[in-house]
């Protein structure tokens, strides 16, 4: 029980005492909402795309392969169930794809539970999307899909101009990161040691290119699916609400 308490009061301290005043700034600067984490190890800051919030959080990596800290972006989007994409770091890709590999070898599994997450998963499960004709690309990012049709009208245009800008910048040195779509939410993940307004901004920039590129991708869905016709990128315009969502509090 002791130890317990002393787990608690450090916890508390810690929450207190950390802060990050530039974060705040700047995120108060640009309109969006910020406040330390619970505990104390990190930020969570809010904003919106076409009046759909969004969610930035700062702090200790949720993923063994993003090493100490990592800036998770997420969007909620009702999205059709067979639009599971995945772009990520070569480097890291190769890794995933090596660390699935010994994972179920060594155990003697042959089939993959769901307690693996699912960007391991899908490195098994769906095909690879050749980026050849994005030499820009080709050597730093990797991309696997249940559509491929979707996950390359995903990537084309301006996602992929994003990304070669990216690799000059926020992805350079081959930082690892992870972008995707699924479950109804658009993800992205990458390695930041330290946060800054400048990595924060082309985090963000990234993340909502990706976000506007959705309906694309769904449009690419109706090449392979008869489920999903080519009018259902407009559903997600129409799912946004016409007024923006109120401040945090």
């Amino acid at each position: 029980m002791l130890d317990a308490l002393k787990r608690l009061f450090r916890r508390d301290g810690a929450a207190q005492t950390a802060s990050w005043p530039e974060i705040e700034h700047w995120a108060t600067a640009s309109g969006r909402s910020f406040r330390p984490a619970r505990d104390g190890a990190g930020f969570v800051v809010e904003g919106s795309y076409e009046n759909r919030p969004w969610r930035l959080e700062w702090g200790p990596s949720q993923r063994d392969y993003l090493i100490g800290h990592e800036v998770r972006l997420r969007l909620d989007v009702e999205l059709p169930h067979q639009l599971q994409l995945l772009v990520a770091s070569r480097e890291l890709m190769k890794w995933l794809e090596g660390e699935t590999f010994e994972r179920y070898t060594d155990q003697l599994q042959t089939h993959i539970d769901s307690s693996t997450p699912e960007e391991m998963r899908w490195l098994v499960m769906f095909p690879k999307l050749s980026l050849r004709a994005l030499p820009g690309l080709h050597a730093r990012v990797g991309a696997v899909g249940a559509s491929l049709p979707a996950l390359s009208r995903w990537i084309d245009g301006t996602l992929a101009v994003r990304l070669e800008q990216a690799g000059q910048r926020l992805l350079a040195a081959d930082r690892p990161f992870v972008l995707m779509t699924s479950r109804n939410r658009v993800v992205l993940r990458v390695e930041v040691a330290e946060p800054e307004p400048v990595t924060l901004d082309q985090a963000i920039a990234l993340f909502e290119t990706a976000v506007s590129r959705v309906p694309n991708a769904i449009e690419g869905l109706a090449e392979t699916s008869s489920a999903w016709p080519s009018t259902a990128a407009s559903a997600w315009h129409s799912q946004m609400p016409s007024e923006p969502p109120p401040a945090a509090g």
